[in-house]
């Protein structure tokens, strides 16, 4: 049993480390799509995992919530950050700064 319990363990842990995969080129795809329709360049081509929790869907499902960072300039000169929010696979929220000068 003891065998058992550790085998669902680990593929408890391969399933969550590939859904955050699958996850996180979803944010990234999202982000620089959201970037290019506001004019900014999304940099770096990456996200930062900022934290991970579980929250309730629409539905009431239980479902992994995890948000991200990114960072995008407006004028070449300077790094802002934006975040977004995935609920599951889906896109909760995105967040660009106010940026931009006068």
């Amino acid at each position: 049993m003891t065998e058992f319990a550790v085998i669902l363990i680990l593929l408890g842990f391969a399933w969550f480390w590939q859904d955050s995969l699958r996850v996180r080129e979803i944010a990234i795809a999202l982000a620089k799509d959201f970037c290019a329709k506001e004019n900014v360049q999304f940099l770096d081509g990456a996200v930062a995992a900022v934290s991970i929790r579980l929250k309730r869907d629409r539905r009431g499902r239980m479902v992994i919530a995890r948000n991200y960072q990114f960072e995008f300039t407006d004028t070449g000169d300077n790094r802002l950050k934006g975040t977004i929010m995935m609920l599951g696979h889906t896109m909760e929220t995105m967040h660009l700064p106010r940026y931009g000068s006068s």
